[in-house]
């Protein structure tokens, strides 16, 4: 799998007040992204993590991503540009080790092997949970449709009945 943000870090380096740490997308990193997402561009990505150790190999990240990207309007198929805003929070977990819970309020849980997990990658799974997936233009609106005459299409029909 080609990982197009990609920001090894040693888990280690995590101690117990926490660590910040900030991944920024290159312009190709954008560009990869975008194909990625199937978006006409990334035109910036930056994400703010603090991570915090939590149990015995286990660090949470509290993340805040920035994004700039332009998407396609759903309504009128133009392209516009957008901004992401986003706050999340993900616990890094060894791999094997996952919570079968369910619940959706409780934080994603990103599997790692070894000692190392990748900011960028998660960063990118985060910009793409984010992403509008019907995303409209400020100020779109559908086009009006104009009425042929009948209000629907079997309003023919009510001429045909036959009278009790």
């Amino acid at each position: 799998m080609t990982v197009e943000l990609h920001r090894p870090f040693v888990l280690d380096r995590v101690g117990p007040d926490g660590l910040d740490i900030e991944v920024k997308a290159t312009k190709a990193e954008c560009a990869a992204l975008a194909e990625r997402m199937g978006l006409p561009g990334v035109r910036a990505l930056s994400c703010r993590f603090h991570l915090t150790p939590e149990l015995a190999s286990v660090v949470v990240a509290s993340g805040h991503l920035k994004a700039r990207v332009v998407q396609t309007c759903v309504l009128t198929l133009d392209d516009f540009e957008a901004t992401v805003d986003e706050r999340f929070r993900v616990r890094f977990v060894p791999a094997g080790t996952e919570d079968d819970d369910l619940d959706p309020e409780s934080d994603d849980e990103i599997p790692y092997e070894g000692s190392t997990v990748d900011l960028g990658e998660a960063a990118a799974e985060q910009l793409g949970l984010a992403l509008d997936p019907y995303p409209r233009m400020p100020n779109a609106v559908l086009p009006e449709v104009e009425s042929e005459g009948e209000e629907h299409p079997f309003a023919g029909l009510a001429d045909l009945r036959r009278p009790n």
